[in-house]
């Protein structure tokens, strides 16, 4: 049977007259942009999220770029990430007027290592007027980092928050793909969910993501007053009321229909992420005979990922990949070129070789199905045709 990759349209049947509704009334009130439906998901999803402040804004890059923006990140500096990424988390850096500079990933969890970073801060020289480490790459003083928390799972914050307070840097959590995620911190001994660890957080709400709208759509959370305040200038033109420009800002506001969209899928979301859990954990089992030759996603004790995705790896990615195609499977390569080593940013400098991590897992990784409403038989002929592969290439040696 044919298994797509991602089926969107049953969750938009299931939910259709509660998103008809929501259309309705906007064209009702004829109100499109900001108003009480904008109102009504950043007090949800603020709460959802364990913070004071949510500001919806139009996607998960202008999200990213705003919040740097808001927490003093200015040209002639420097933002730390990692290269196993989507593009967007480099393009915000670039945007906000930083220059992009990289540590490689843990290659268990493919987030960022926080002992490459590390390293990476305690090469740097100091700035001796303001004490800020300068990167060796770029020349310019650091002032940020940005973990991305990949697949659903969140990076490993306690060390990255460690290693900024010793430095004097911000940090901003990427959090586009980790709508609910959760992480046991140490240092507070307690629980505490993507978005609310860092001084602000971005998430995207894709279509495709956990919680998706039905076009594009972001937001940042903050326990910060005044940074939430900046983000709603930047996302209207810099406006504290109308023509009143207080700041140059930008066209970044979130849409009221798919604010309204996004409320009612948020009453939908917590089961949705167990569901994807309670799939991830029949993958595991299915596939655990296989392991030998097969790496499965690798969840740390203090780590509850809300599977966005689900990520296997293995040499020949790209004969799996074809193999499950020819049985009508579909699967993903997420990210098949790190952000180091693409085009866009070739005026870098940056080689292959220089994050060996990150480009041995872009060679390697691939997305299964994985969504709620994936089926337990789908999951086993995914899981048969993967060992199927395996099996064939054992037999072949």
């Amino acid at each position: 049977m044919a298994i797509p990759f991602l089926d969107l349209a049953q969750v938009h049947r299931e939910l259709r007259d509660e998103i008809v509704a929501v259309v309705g009334a906007a064209l009702d009130r004829s109100h499109f942009v900001g108003g009480d439906l904008v109102e009504a998901f950043e007090h949800d999803f603020a709460a959802f999220s364990g913070t004071r402040f949510c500001v919806g804004v139009s996607s998960g890059t202008d999200a990213l770029r705003f919040a740097l923006i808001a927490a003093g990140v200015r040209s002639g500096d420097t933002v730390v990430t990692v290269p196993f990424t989507f593009i967007a988390t480099a393009e915000a850096i670039s945007q906000a007027g930083a220059q992009p500079d990289f540590v490689d990933i843990d290659p268990r969890t493919y987030t960022m290592s926080p002992e490459r970073l590390r390293t990476y801060l305690e090469r740097c020289a100091r700035d001796p007027r303001t004490g800020r480490p300068i990167s060796r790459r770029t020349g310019t003083p650091v002032s940020a980092i940005v973990p991305v928390h990949l697949y659903g799972q969140i990076a490993d914050m306690d060390a990255i928050l460690d290693l900024a307070a010793r430095f004097g840097l911000l940090v901003i959590e990427d959090a586009c793909q980790a709508h609910g995620a959760e992480y046991l911190s140490r240092r507070d001994g307690r629980w505490r969910t993507a978005g609310s660890i860092g001084l602000a957080a971005a998430f995207s709400f894709y279509p495709s993501k956990n919680l998706g709208a039905c076009g594009e759509a972001g937001a940042i959370t903050t326990d910060d007053g005044d940074l939430a305040h900046t983000c709603r200038l930047l996302r209207d033109h810099g406006q504290s009321a109308k023509y009143a420009h207080d700041i140059e800002g930008y066209n970044g506001r979130l849409d009221a229909i798919q604010a309204g969209i996004l409320s009612v899928k948020l009453r939908h979301l917590t089961r949705w992420n167990e569901q994807r859990r309670e799939n991830a954990r029949r993958y595991d089992k299915l596939l655990a005979d296989a392991n030998a030759a097969l790496d499965l996603p690798y969840e740390p004790e203090w780590s509850r990922s809300v599977y966005h995705l689900y990520v296997v790896r293995l040499a020949d990615r790209d004969k799996l990949q074809a193999a499950l195609a020819s049985r009508g499977i579909g699967t993903g390569i997420h990210y098949p070129v790190p952000v180091h080593l693409l085009k866009a940013y070739e005026l870098l400098g940056l080689r292959r070789g220089d994050f060996p991590d990150a480009e041995q897992a872009a060679t390697q990784v691939l997305s299964l199905p994985m969504y709620p409403e994936l089926l337990a038989e789908q999951q086993c002929a995914v899981s048969a045709a993967v060992q199927a592969h395996i099996a064939e290439g054992m037999g072949s040696t």
